[in-house]
């Protein structure tokens, strides 16, 4: 599995509320393939693309998708407020919190806020969901993902319950 993670804006934003400038594209000049520096000029990543009004950084260890508004152009380059060990250090901190959030118990929704079970198990490899039905659907870990309100999967319910009716029994 890629290490990859998407930071909270509010995090790493200096700015706690958007103003005018944040609604902007991401500066002109801002490219995919432009190193990423610290203040101190030491190398932090690379921008792999710019996703509206944020970038995704490579660091030699991860993927992290950080607001435009954390960095500023000079010299070529992108300036950027961490080292990338700290960089490094802030994305594994949120993947251990992330794969902690995944736990028996846990409430998953869909991406529009409806309800689609409880995580009954999980293993290594898997997650397993209990829908309001009672059945049971086993996704691969990489299926949910931390929310706002617990855990948050792509598909609805009632998709769910139609790929469990159509999948063979063993």
């Amino acid at each position: 599995m890629r290490n990859s993670v998407y930071l909270v804006a509010a995090f790493l934003s200096l700015a706690a509320a958007p103003t005018a400038v944040d609604a902007q594209a991401p500066s002109a000049g801002i490219a995919a393939g432009m190193a990423v520096k610290d203040t101190n000029g030491g190398d932090v990543g690379t921008v792999l693309r710019v996703d509206g009004q944020f970038l995704v950084v490579k660091t030699d260890k991860h993927e992290a998708r950080l607001p435009a508004s954390s960095f500023t152009p000079h010299n070529g380059a992108l300036l950027f407020g961490m080292t990338r060990d700290q960089l490094n250090a802030a994305v594994e901190q949120q993947l251990a919190a992330a794969a902690a959030s995944i736990a028996p118990g846990a409430a998953v929704a869909d991406s529009r806020g409806g309800a689609v079970g409880t995580v009954s198990a999980v293993d290594s490899d898997s997650v397993t969901i209990k829908l309001a039905s009672g059945t049971l659907v086993r996704l691969p870990k990489n299926g949910v993902a931390p929310g706002p309100n617990g855990l948050v999967t792509g598909s609805t319910a009632a998709e769910l319950e139609a790929a469990a009716k159509a999948a063979p029994t063993r």
